[in-house]
């Protein structure tokens, strides 16, 4: 029986997913310190807005990127979880208060300012060489950057993920955003049939 592309991304999923979760804890930690390096491939000009992301599980932690980031000028944002479809992104302000989003992240209150990104660092389980993305199966930021690409923006997409997350090909959906640069452990990589 031919499996569907939806049970297709399931099964690479739980499989990059678990390879993730099999990373050394300590290793994962300085891997993620490392990926601040990349702040002068990726930083935008002083005064644009970046969403970043609260890491979960055995996900990247981004927060010393973000930091690189917000002393290169850049104004910082985390995902808000509206409802079961929709996120939008408030701002991240140093010092303000922080409240569970679900999921075990965390993001700014409802009086933080909701800002639309420039630029995104894009959380994911999986990609491939083409910059094709498997999420975490609820379609969040595909629906967000559709958002915001219907209202006029069209941010830098850069996915976040370690390089045992990458997979021989993901299945193609119509409703897919191409994401064109991943930042992995190894560095930045572009996949100029996507740009």
């Amino acid at each position: 029986m031919t499996k569907t592309p939806r049970e297709m991304k399931r099964t690479l999923r739980q499989e990059a997913l678990a390879r993730r979760d099999s990373l050394d804890p300590l290793w994962r930690t300085d891997a993620s310190l490392g990926f601040a390096v990349a702040v002068d491939e990726i930083a935008p000009p002083r005064g644009d807005i970046v969403s970043g992301f609260w890491p979960m599980r055995s996900e990247v932690d981004v927060r010393p990127l973000m930091v690189a980031l917000r002393e290169r000028g850049a104004r910082l944002c985390l995902p808000a979880i509206l409802d079961k479809s929709t996120i939008i992104f408030r701002e991240l302000v140093r010092g303000a208060p922080l409240i569970d989003m679900g999921f075990g992240t965390m993001g700014p209150d409802e009086s933080a300012a909701v800002l639309e990104p420039s630029l995104m660092l894009v959380p994911l389980a999986a990609f491939d060489r083409r910059g094709h993305r498997i999420g975490y199966g609820a379609g969040y930021y595909d629906r967000a950057i559709a958002r915001l690409q219907e209202n006029g923006h069209a941010p830098r997409l850069i996915g976040i993920a370690f390089d045992c997350q990458e997979v021989p090909q993901v299945p193609d959906e119509p409703h897919d955003v191409i994401i064109p640069e991943i930042l992995t452990e190894s560095g930045l990589r572009r996949f100029p049939s996507s740009l």
